[in-house]
């Protein structure tokens, strides 16, 4: 499938008239550590997944500015099913339709598309997971991330966990419940050419920063 070029100003208008607007009043967000984040491409941001949420959250923690380059990765089968939106996720999103299954030839094709946007000096938004989780339980993180950082070992990945917005906008559900949610950003990692390496070491910066968030766990 196609990457499709975002459109620039219903993009802009989108995310500053509702999507700001959404998560910095109606929700509110904490941020911890925003200086760490990139202040340009090429980048990989890289977070736990618990709701749609989550996508809007890291694009809104990034100036406005950084907006055209901001590029990210979901799954082609469940956002190209409806044409409308297929439409609203790659244009106005900026969404990277991928292919879940397929053989070698699908993911070669894949992750050249992620190369051509880290070289155009996009910034690609990451859930290693793979899909939503259960609210605020982070899963088993698949070897996808691993194999781009390694692919690209002079792009720095950024580590970002997502608390709050499983329980806002949880799985499933349409109805958005006013809950203040939490972000907390690592230090950059790259310089691996190793896919196996760089999963351990996410891994565990993934578990540092739940252990720095120390929130109790949901019943």
């Amino acid at each position: 499938m196609p990457d499709t070029a975002p459109s620039r100003w219903p993009r802009y208008l989108f995310f500053l008239l509702v999507v700001k607007p959404l998560l910095l009043v109606v929700i509110g967000l904490n941020v911890r550590h925003r200086s760490r984040l990139p202040a340009q491409g090429p980048a990989i941001l890289a977070a736990n997944h618990n709701s749609h949420l989550d996508t809007l959250a890291l694009m809104c923690l990034m100036p406005l500015r950084l907006l055209p380059k901001l590029r990210p990765v979901a799954a082609a089968d469940y956002f190209m099913n409806n044409r409308l939106l297929a439409w609203f996720a790659t244009r106005i999103i900026g969404v990277i339709p991928i292919e879940r299954d397929g053989g070698a030839r699908t993911m070669a094709a894949q992750f050249a598309k992620f190369d051509a946007a880290l070289e155009r000096g996009e910034i690609l938004i990451l859930f290693p997971e793979g899909s939503r989780g259960e609210p605020e339980r982070v899963a088993e993180f698949k070897s996808g991330i691993g194999l781009i950082a390694a692919r690209q070992p002079s792009v720095p990945v950024f580590p970002i966990l997502l608390h709050g917005f499983g329980k806002s906008l949880p799985k499933g559900e349409g109805l958005l419940v006013p809950f203040f949610c939490d972000v907390f950003v690592d230090e950059p990692m790259q310089g691996y050419e190793d896919r196996k390496a760089f999963t351990e070491d996410f891994e565990l910066r993934m578990a540092a920063l739940a252990a720095e968030a120390d929130f109790p766990s949901w019943e």
